[in-house]
């Protein structure tokens, strides 16, 4: 089968920019994104419970697909399936757009920010959702102050052993994935100091550790089986480890970010998120074992990724593994602090025959390039609030990202 060549266009966060010629592997893997935004006061940036009335008046391409979130201030996104990345952003457009015109009809602005900025203390108003109410029964003061939004990523894979595989392969990346995706560092009226205020937030539930190392499917239906007799989950919708094979999908979903403040940014990730994923299926197929990143280890550098975002240092898992190729395949770990975005160049690096065998290569570094002059999302909410000290500047730095970001 030929290659299907292609027009890319998507930038991060002022609009087109960038046109190039790329081609698309026919045994490129399928993409979809879920993205959680919340619903605010424009003139306050505080939320508002309105989700049930703007998913009734959201209208056009990709409406049908905004869904209820857990608290009422929130509305999600699904993309449709793609393997073309400027197919995904033109649905992540739509459906934005969507949310966006609804939220706007009745006075309310859609914001893309991993937290809400003046807080929501106590138990949010839970969407009407039997599910939930487990969820806060069981789980009691958990559930204050939830109401925190990520950017999950599937990519399809269909064999769960093979995905268990590539989870393995991709745990030490995520806490670089954590970084870069950062857009939270505002919440309950303040600097939280941490880029991504989201990450502890949804640490608090006992399913939210890092992803183990699986040996086998038996081995994850095993301890799936455990955390349900144990109670740590109600269903297998709770397992929140940052990859986790998907149970109503033939997909591995990534759930390391916030979610960004623009469509491009979440083309992004997901390009990023593929080519990880791509590039650990092909390991897996020729034989290459995955890093054995000790869990203490990995749950230091997803605590790291958190507080620094991509601004500060990160924690190298990798450093001290064996290297065959452009690959990492060593069993040795050492954790040792580097400039955050030395590893995101380590992972570009990794990822660089896939992504530029797909065509993706071009568009994902001019990207990245647009981001490192840009300031990531939590450094560009720092630099706002950092002026007078007032939230209402974040706001209408997240409000006016998140619009803009509906149209390019």
């Amino acid at each position: 089968m030929p290659d299907v060549t292609r027009e890319v266009r998507f930038d991060t966060v002022h609009g087109p920019s960038l046109v190039a010629q790329a081609t698309v592997s026919p045994t490129t893997l399928t993409l979809g994104v879920e993205e959680e935004f919340l619903l605010a006061d424009p003139r306050t940036g505080r939320v508002v419970p309105a989700a049930r009335e703007i998913r009734e008046r959201a209208a056009g391409p990709g409406a049908d697909r905004l869904v209820f979130e857990l608290t009422q201030f929130q509305l999600e996104s699904n993309t449709a399936v793609h393997t073309s990345l400027r197919d995904l952003h033109g649905d992540l457009l739509e459906m934005r757009r969507a949310a966006a015109g609804a939220a706007a009809s009745i006075g309310l602005a859609l914001v893309a920010c991993g937290t809400a900025l003046d807080g929501n203390p106590g138990v949010p108003p839970l969407s009407p959702c039997p599910r939930y109410q487990a969820m806060l029964r069981e789980f009691g003061a958990i559930m204050d102050g939830q109401g925190v939004c990520g950017c999950h990523v599937h990519v399809g894979i269909a064999d769960r052993e093979e995905a268990l595989r590539v989870s393995n392969h991709l745990r030490p990346w995520l806490p670089v994935l954590q970084a870069l995706a950062a857009n939270s560092p505002i919440a309950d009226g303040r600097d939280t100091g941490y880029a991504s205020w989201r990450a502890p937030m949804m640490g608090r539930w006992p399913s939210a550790e890092p992803p183990p190392f699986f040996r086998s499917v038996e081995h994850y239906e095993s301890l799936v089986a455990g955390m349900l007799a144990g109670g740590t989950i109600l269903d297998r919708g709770m397992i929140y480890w940052m990859v986790r094979p998907s149970d109503h999908v033939p997909t591995l979903e990534i759930r390391a970010a916030d979610v960004c403040p623009t469509a491009g940014e979440t083309v992004l990730l997901a390009g990023l998120v593929r080519g990880l994923a791509e590039t650990a299926l092909r390991d897996v197929r020729a034989g290459v074992p995955a890093p054995e990143v000790e869990d203490t280890l990995l749950r230091a550098a997803y605590w790291r990724a958190a507080r620094d975002g991509v601004d500060g240092e990160a924690l190298d898992l990798l450093a001290g593994a064996g290297v065959s190729g452009d690959k990492v395949c060593g069993n040795r770990v050492c954790g040792n602090r580097v400039p955050a975005w030395r590893l995101v160049d380590r992972l570009l690096d990794h990822v660089r025959p896939v992504l530029e065998e797909n065509g993706d290569w071009t568009p994902l570094t001019d990207q990245i390039e647009r981001l490192r002059r840009s300031g990531s999302g939590a450094a560009r909410q720092r630099a706002a609030y950092a002026r007078r000290g007032r939230l209402c500047d974040v706001a209408e730095l997240l409000m006016a990202q998140t619009a803009a970001s509906c149209w390019a």
